[in-house]
């Protein structure tokens, strides 16, 4: 016998299944895909009729309903790492192939040329003389991955030249683990390796150990990069006379940081020379862990290293400790225009023989267990100095802000009105393109610096990888505490980022962001003008890019701003050429001296506002006019 339905029953029915023939008539959607729950969910939360969410649907996830229930009960399992790459590729996901194995050792000679995502494992091993060449090998590829793991091992006179390698790129993984181990004679040739890459991770694991005499020469390595890190972990230990020479290593590059640990340790006469070492370069990180410690007349050289960069930090951790007949020369070093710190702990400590010379060196130093004996300081850069070079601090300042910070980057609040024209910068979005992931399985995923080890497993992130690298570096932007009267998010799914911005401005919300990326690197000209809420100090949310397998926004509140929208118009034309959003930040005060605002506007934090336009794919919440 059946029961009858209640009316109040039978009235929620009516109302669900209306919701589902909205759901298919208005968008042709199947009601229960991510993006059909998103619009359900959009309306639900958002009182706002007239803010559109075109911008948070096309970066919906484009899973299926059949897939994402499947890939859903997988996370719930603790098994999607056993299904990556199609979960990658239906969640429209960053994930780099999986190499396969080769147990090849290729004893001809060989030339490369145009190759990507090969795995070159013992390629070159037990190999007598021979050359083998890579010419823009990976080269123009979005998101190359190569491994040279064991190449040129237990080799004699055998000769790789890598030209060109990996140049302009984006998102660069390559692996040099066990390169040239046990090696005699032979040299490895790095030109224009990683040139114009946007964000590169290189890893030279025990690159080099126990060889004999074999010589490496990096040559405008990592070259007008961005944001990426190089690693030399056991880089030439236990070598004997292996001569390093890094010349134009990093020039002109932006936040790269590199890592020597247990560089040329325990070796014997080694000698290394860095050449306009981070030259030019804008805030470079360098740090040397127990670089040549306990090694035999090591020579090590550093000329112009760092030099005319902006700030920049250097570590130098058990330099040359406990070596014999060292010597180490710093001539030019860290000469940055705008102060940078370096820490020299246990330099030279317990050594014998050696010899430290000091010669034109930047200001801002920290010498801790520092060695008493054996050092000179000449032309030792002090305040006072620094202040008789303060023109040509200011020269050097306006060659970095033409280099680092694109003209019309930053500018003044006075600059947003009509008629006025300014240089547009480059707005174009430089990430991978990545979906949102629906909540249903974001939910099931580990985001936590407590659980990097199971989120590695998950991504297929090899330790020293880029993947490592990407998940990290957003774990710890993610993590760090917020800054003064800051309220901060990262999100993962679009459910969670309408969350947040409710949460901290209310239902009655619109969400805005740059139409179009027209009018990039050239002079526009502004029409109309209008100031969000009246043009009133007011309280946004901004999201921006991190650079993970999926989609994640840095979410985060911006108290005392102006937010402004404008028509971008030809300047000769003055036809519309674009619909542009800029926010003003009023206060300034908790912002970095070495931003790059501050760099092109010539000011300090806390004595201006400061301006820039809203990117391609990041975005700015506010009240709703």
């Amino acid at each position: 016998m059946h029961k009858k339905l209640s009316l109040m029953t039978l009235l929620h029915l009516i109302i669900f299944f209306s919701s589902l023939t909205v759901g298919f008539s208005s968008s042709g959607e199947n009601p229960f895909t991510p993006k059909s729950y998103l619009i359900r969910y959009w309306n639900k939360e958002i009182r706002n009729t007239k803010s559109d969410p075109s911008f948070l649907l096309s970066k919906a996830s484009p899973l299926s309903t059949v897939d994402s229930a499947s890939f859903s009960k997988l996370a719930a399992q603790n098994s999607l790492s056993t299904h990556l790459p199609a979960f990658c590729s239906s969640a429209n996901l960053l994930c780099f192939p999986d190499l396969a194995p080769s147990l090849e050792k290729h004893v001809k000679d060989s030339d490369f040329s145009g190759y990507a995502d090969r795995n070159f494992t013992n390629y070159g091993t037990d190999r007598l003389g021979g050359t083998d060449s890579f010419k823009a090998y990976s080269s123009d590829q979005n998101l190359p991955v190569d491994s040279f793991r064991r190449y040129s091992r237990d080799s004699t006179g055998h000769k790789d030249k890598f030209n060109n390698y990996a140049s302009n790129g984006n998102v660069v993984d390559q692996g040099f683990n066990g390169y040239a181990t046990g090696s005699t004679g032979g040299s490895g040739e790095f030109t224009k390796y990683a040139d114009s890459v946007n964000v590169p991770n290189l890893a030279f694991t025990s690159y080099s150990d126990d060889s004999n005499g074999r010589s490496h020469s990096f040559s405008a390595y990592s070259e007008n990069a961005n944001a990426g890190n190089q690693k030399f972990a056991s880089y030439g230990k236990n070598a004997n006379g292996a001569p390093n020479d890094f010349k134009g290593y990093g020039s002109s590059a932006n936040v790269v940081g590199s890592g020597f640990s247990g560089y040329g340790q325990s070796g014997n006469a080694v000698n290394d020379t860095f050449t306009t070492y981070g030259n030019e370069g804008n805030n470079p990180q360098n740090n040397f862990k127990s670089y040549g410690d306990g090694g035999n007349a090591a020579i090590e050289t550093f000329k112009s290293y760092r030099d005319k960069s902006n700030v920049g930090d250097d570590s130098f951790q058990s330099y040359a400790k406990n070596s014999n007949s060292a010597k180490v020369n710093f001539v030019n070093y860290g000469k940055s225009f705008n102060e940078g710190t370096d820490k020299f702990s246990g330099y030279g400590q317990g050594s014998e023989g050696h010899a430290v010379g000091f010669k034109i060196y930047g200001v801002n130093n920290t010498f801790k267990d520092y060695s008493k004996e054996g050092v000179t300081f000449i032309t030792y850069n002090n305040a006072s100095v620094k202040t008789e070079q303060k023109s040509e601090a200011m020269a050097l300042s306006g060659s970095l802000v033409k280099r680092f910070v694109e003209p019309g980057k930053f500018f003044r609040e006075s600059m947003l009105k009509k008629g006025t024209v300014m240089p547009m910068p480059n707005i174009k979005d430089k990430m991978p393109k990545r979906s949102f992931l629906p909540r249903t399985i974001l939910s099931k995923l580990p985001f936590s610096s407590s659980k990097i080890s199971e989120m590695k497993q998950i991504f297929h992130a090899d330790d020293n990888s880029t993947m490592e690298a990407m998940i990290v570096d957003s774990l710890s932007d993610c993590e760090r505490a917020p800054s003064p009267g800051e309220t901060k998010r990262c999100v993962g799914s679009a459910e969670d980022m309408i969350d947040f911005a409710v949460s901290v401005l209310g239902r009655n919300v619109a969400v805005r962001t740059t139409e179009s990326v027209k009018g990039s690197n050239q002079n526009v000209k502004l029409g109309s003008v209008k100031g969000i809420n009246g043009g009133k100090v007011t309280q946004s949310v901004s999201c921006h890019q991190s650079l993970f397998p999926y989609l994640l926004y840095y979410c985060h509140s911006v108290p005392k701003v102006r937010v402004y929208e404008a028509d971008i118009l030809d300047p000769n034309s003055k036809a519309k050429i674009n619909h542009g959003v800029a926010i003003c930040h009023l206060d300034t005060s908790s912002w970095s001296p070495s931003h790059g605002a501050f760099l092109a506007l010539g000011s300090a934090p806390g004595r201006i506002e400061v301006c820039h336009w809203i990117f391609e794919n990041d975005l700015t919440w506010t009240i709703a006019d």
